[in-house]
């Protein structure tokens, strides 16, 4: 289960859009105005637990990104953080952009981990791609 604990009346839980939405929306429990080329802290007023064994992805929503030009940053809920949930809102556009208490700002999406145990070796396999980086697969 995702639980969720409202920390003010401001807060409004976590919703989807459809039954299939990968993401839950995540809405603003404040007014703050995202200057042009700028970016904002914007307060949910929720605290999050994931499920065991996933976390929590805080994701730009399609609609802002592509009418608005508002993108999300530093998106990760750890399975063992309990403060309060932040989204960090870049603002890619030419004008500020006012956000209202209540607006769908973000989306959650539950993403699972896989936790390795870190070795140091002296060599690693080889592969085609070998060291290529950008742009090197076309």
């Amino acid at each position: 289960n995702l639980l969720i604990k409202r920390l003010s009346e401001k807060a409004k839980l976590p919703t989807r859009g459809s039954p299939l939405a990968a993401g839950y929306d995540l809405y603003s429990a404040e007014s703050k105005v995202i200057p042009a080329h700028g970016k904002a802290l914007v307060d949910t007023q929720l605290s999050i637990a994931v499920p065991a064994g996933t976390y929590g992805r805080v994701a730009p929503r399609s609609g802002l990104a592509s009418k608005f030009m508002i993108d999300t940053g530093a998106g990760v809920i750890d399975a063992d953080y309990r403060g309060v949930v932040f989204v960090l809102l870049f603002n890619l556009s030419d004008k500020e952009f006012h956000v209202e208490e209540g607006d769908r700002i973000a989306q959650l999406i539950l993403e699972k981990i896989v936790s390795a145990e870190v070795l140091e070796v002296g060599d690693l396999d080889t592969t085609t791609r070998g060291a290529g980086g950008f742009g090197s697969t076309g």
